[in-house]
């Protein structure tokens, strides 16, 4: 009761239209404290306490999202759109800020995108589909926002060589003493260590073009009309920074194309559903392509392998260093989450030419 309290005296801080009626917490997300504030005006809104231990430079990462949104809201209007409603619209404070803080913590609120939803899973093809449309959307809005303006909220994020290097730091430390018991994926890993290199080097060498990627493009990021089910808004931009195209295509497959929970520990029953891959190219080209180079595009299942590969490190990294980072539910699910990873790794290299195929059909 007390937390609630707290958002509720915060939300007064901002420049709501109406009075607070209530606050409701939101449980979807890991990372920030949400809630839903309810009014008695024309607008609900969502008010979030940023988590300044993961994100240690939240004015850095809140000017980035109102660059962004700023960016995207001129473009949807320009193009007949609804800024309101497909794109996060950021609500001033008294003082005329983007943000409020105060000794409870750093804050920011968002008008609340009405009838839709957020979904943890695509109970039907088509919501994957459609989530791909709006990434992809996404991404030709911002095809000539300039992504070397941004500030990098998490350093090397997505930077698969610095991940590697990382991981053989935690292997030779051997904090928990596991390394001996999981030697077949520390190979696995190492086997591919001049393939973490393929995306920063081709963006080095001007191959493809830095671009703003979102960094995180699991489905409960769009939010999906209830009437429609088409993808309306891109949300959670905390993780927007410069990179390439390809971490948010390829972040976008490892989660929504397997086959399995990310910690299934029966590993016959993870692969990569190349269905569900040819929906979300589908999707995602249909209208990203004409804002691609060709190399981008003939890149995209390097995107998918690389994406996953690096987040199957950076969970037998965690289990390696004693599970500091990602929180558990049982002991060594890190593991299980890893080798999942791994296994989707060998399964989308056995199906590259298919993969390539489809990129090809939609290109």
């Amino acid at each position: 009761m007390e937390e609630i309290n707290e958002f509720i005296s915060v939300a007064q801080s901002f420049k709501i239209k109406g009075s607070v009626i209530k606050a409701e917490k939101i449980t979807i997300g890991h990372i920030n404290t949400t809630y839903r504030i309810f009014t008695d005006g024309e607008d609900d809104y969502i008010l979030q306490k940023i988590n300044t231990d993961i994100f240690c430079d939240p004015y850095s990462l809140m000017e980035n999202i109102m660059s962004v949104t700023s960016f995207l809201g001129k473009k949807i209007l320009k193009n007949g759109g609804n800024p309101k409603r497909e794109t996060l619209k950021l609500v001033e404070t008294q003082d005329g800020r983007y943000f409020y803080r105060d000794d409870t913590g750093f804050y920011r609120m968002y008008i609340f995108i009405t009838n839709s939803t957020s979904y943890n899973t695509a109970k039907k093809p088509i919501l994957f589909h459609n989530a791909a449309i709006a990434f992809g959307r996404f991404q030709k809005l911002l095809s000539d926002f300039p992504a070397h303006k941004l500030h990098e909220t998490i350093k090397n994020f997505h930077v698969t060589p610095s991940r590697y290097s990382d991981f053989i730091k935690s292997v030779e430390r051997n904090a928990s003493g596991r390394a001996d018991m999981v030697s077949n994926e520390i190979d696995f890993i190492k086997e591919r260590k001049d393939f973490c290199s393929i995306i920063t080097d081709k963006i080095a060498s001007g191959e493809i073009p830095l671009r703003v990627t979102h960094n995180d493009t699991k489905l409960n990021n769009i939010m999906i009309d209830n009437d429609t089910d088409e993808g309306v808004c891109v949300i959670d931009l905390d993780t927007v920074m410069p990179g390439s195209l390809l971490y948010d295509f390829g972040d976008s497959i490892r989660f929504g194309a397997s086959s399995a929970a990310e910690d299934e520990k029966d590993l016959s029953k993870v692969y990569m559903d190349l269905s569900l891959f040819e929906e979300y190219t589908k999707g995602f080209l249909s209208e990203a392509k004409d804002t691609m180079n060709e190399t981008e595009i003939k890149m995209l299942p390097v995107g998918a392998i690389m994406m996953t590969l690096e987040c199957g490190m950076r969970f037998l990294a965690d289990h390696i260093d004693g599970d500091k980072y990602f929180a558990l539910h049982y002991e060594n699910q890190n593991l299980d989450r890893a080798r999942t990873q791994l296994k989707l790794v060998s399964d989308m290299e056995s199906k590259i030419n298919l993969m390539n195929k489809v990129v090809e059909k939609y290109s």
